[in-house]
């Protein structure tokens, strides 16, 4: 019997395209040495990586490195979607990163470099089947990140913030790594859909004290990587620390890859009787903690990190419908998932353009500032005030940020069908309290008083907040168009 596996290399395309453009940064940097190229090769790498991701996604679903029936690959509709969100959240980080580049603080090649191994990672957790594969892929995209928080040259808060995110996020790997080891003793497996499998067929498994806890070490070191109450305190110190091109990645594609990872092994491994209340308590503590703490914030990159937080919540919720037997149908549990990646497709997008037009509204290099420092920017800059506004308005859940709007009604709605109607409620009770600090900012971008001096946005930014915002118009028109991808 041969023991070499064959290796479906069109199954791998979106990885060879995302790391061949790490690659192909550090060559042109190290041979060109011009900033301008390296940036291009960059977003070339980015833009070819979802094309890639998306072309492969078209087709049937494709598995490699398989043994037997379980494989540590498999490449289906939500991967190709995973891989090309995190592809195009990398391009547009590209976009906004000008400013920051130009100000000469922080050098390219690395700069670029370690953005397309953040992306590497992000595009093999899509396709992960086991959880090696997922942990490591995981890893991959945060790396890179603690780097970028503090590449700035001369940056004590940036140092800062990098050591605050390396120790948690050590010991939010350590917890994941020793709840897979624990899983791996109590079922013999690695591969998720082997270990889900197992525990259908052997449901004493359930009561074996040592299944407990693999299961909870394993969620709650993921849950650091969403940044969920009480695992959130690096969040706002290490956002408000990092350049806002960085934080803006942080809020985005990081927490896009915590999600991706919740869901691949509540859905596939570990057993929703188990997992379902975990996932509810932490729902609820993560969007209340959020929303009460944000009202208080000044600083402008502050409150944004504590409504990621919040909103990292409203992803999780539809997760704790899974607590209640209602809840762990088959079409209730579909449901949920995709009320879940549904709801992150539009907060990345959201998040994306408030961040976008944050920096544009700001001069070249600086942090966000504090609320009072943007006091009637929108009389200065009246379409990326406006820009800014929709996001605020659909992050808040909002009309007319319909993406926001339907987002909520979709989380609302698959709570409701699987018989979790008191977090439905939690939901709502805090949508209302994140109004006040939604809407508070907007209003200030009008506030008379006289704020800095008005600064041109570069045109990248600009044309990024534009596409973003294009982009979030559009899916907030035609929502099912999401809510269908995310089914698949």
């Amino acid at each position: 019997m041969s023991v070499v596996q064959s290796v479906d290399n069109v199954a791998l395309l979106s990885a060879y395209l995302a790391a061949g453009t790490a690659v192909l940064v550090l060559l042109a940097d190290l041979v060109l040495a011009r900033a301008g190229v390296t940036v291009a090769v960059a977003a070339g790498g980015a833009a070819a990586t979802a094309v890639g991701a998306a072309l492969v996604g078209a087709g049937q679903t494709r598995r490699t490195f398989c043994v037997g029936a379980d494989c540590s690959w498999v490449y289906d509709d939500r991967a190709a979607l995973v891989g090309a969100l995190f592809a195009l959240l990398t391009l547009g980080v590209l976009a906004i990163s000008g400013p920051l580049l130009r100000a000469g603080e922080t050098p390219v090649g690395e700069y670029c470099f370690l953005l397309a191994c953040s992306l590497t990672g992000g595009v093999v957790l899509g396709a992960a089947g086991d959880l090696i594969t997922l942990i490591v892929a995981l890893e991959t995209l945060t790396l890179p990140l603690y780097v970028l928080v503090g590449l700035r040259r001369g940056s004590v808060a940036g140092a800062e913030a990098a050591v605050t995110f390396f120790v948690v996020s050590v010991v939010a790997t350590t917890l994941t790594l020793l709840g897979a080891a624990l899983l791996y003793a109590v079922t013999g497996g690695l591969h998720l859909g082997r270990i889900g499998a197992l525990f259908g067929e052997r449901p004493e498994l359930l009561d074996v004290p040592l299944t407990t806890a693999a299961v909870a070490l394993v969620v709650l070191g993921l849950a650091f990587k969403v940044a969920a109450v009480p695992f959130h305190a690096w969040a706002p110190a290490t956002y408000d620390g990092a350049p806002l091109p960085v934080a803006a990645y942080l809020s985005t594609a990081s927490k896009l890859g915590g999600v991706v990872a919740l869901l691949a092994v509540t859905g596939l491994a570990l057993p929703a009787a188990v997992t379902g209340p975990v996932l509810a308590v932490l729902a609820v503590l993560t969007m209340t903690v959020g929303n009460l703490v944000a009202l208080r914030q000044r600083r402008t990159v502050r409150l944004l990190a504590w409504s990621s937080v919040a909103q990292a919540g409203y992803i999780l919720a539809p997760l704790g419908a899974l607590a209640l037997a209602a809840g762990r149908t088959d079409e209730a549990r579909a449901g949920a998932y995709a009320a879940a990646v549904a709801y992150t497709i539009f907060f990345v997008l959201l998040e994306l353009a408030a961040f976008a037009a944050v920096v544009a509204l700001r001069p070249a290099g600086a942090d966000g500032g504090t609320l009072d420092e943007l006091r009637g920017a929108a009389r200065r800059h009246p379409w990326v005030g406006g820009a800014l506004a929709l996001a605020l308005v659909g992050l808040a859940g909002l009309p007319p940020g319909l993406a926001g709007l339907f987002a909520k009604v979709t989380v609302v709605r698959s709570l409701l069908d699987g018989g979790a109607g008191w977090l439905a409620l939690v939901v709502a009770v805090n949508a209302v309290i994140g109004l006040a600090y939604y809407l508070r900012f907007a209003a200030v971008l009008w506030a008379p008083g006289t704020g800095p001096a008005p600064t041109r946005p570069a045109r990248t930014v600009v044309a990024a907040l534009a596409v973003a915002t294009a982009v979030a118009v559009a899916v907030g028109f035609a929502p099912q168009v999401v809510l269908d991808l995310a089914v698949r």
